[in-house]
């Protein structure tokens, strides 16, 4: 069942792992290097306090469907840097866990990181 989850997975248009296991992590990275095909990571907090506010009454459903795409909007696994810290390795982003830089063999990375992903040490 992995086996056919991860194969439907990696052809899917959009991914959107519910659980940040082993299996959510190979295909987020499988996609990253097949061209960062669009995979949402999901904001769980901030769906819950919506989906809270849209069953209470608070939210029209036109107000929690602008909320849900407004608060995702910077989280469809778009290529960046990693966050290198110099003499602080332990704390600077994992690249083997799921790296986010470019690993894609037909694009430049470049055309794909843009300018709002420089290459900064923070």
């Amino acid at each position: 069942m992995a086996a056919l989850d991860f194969m439907v997975s990696i052809a899917s248009n959009t991914f959107i792992p519910t659980y940040d296991g082993n299996l959510a992590k190979v295909v987020e990275g499988h996609r990253r290097y097949l061209g960062f095909r669009k995979s949402i990571l999901l904001d769980r907090r901030k769906l819950v306090q919506l989906l809270d506010l849209h069953q209470n009454g608070t939210l029209s459903w036109n107000e929690f469907e602008a909320a849900v795409r407004q608060a995702h909007e910077k989280r469809m696994g778009q290529p960046t840097r990693r966050r290198v810290v110099p003499d602080k390795p332990k704390e600077e982003d994992y690249f083997y866990a799921k790296p986010q830089e470019c690993l894609c063999e037909e694009t430049s990375c470049d055309d794909l990181l843009g300018p709002r992903n420089s290459n900064k040490l923070l």
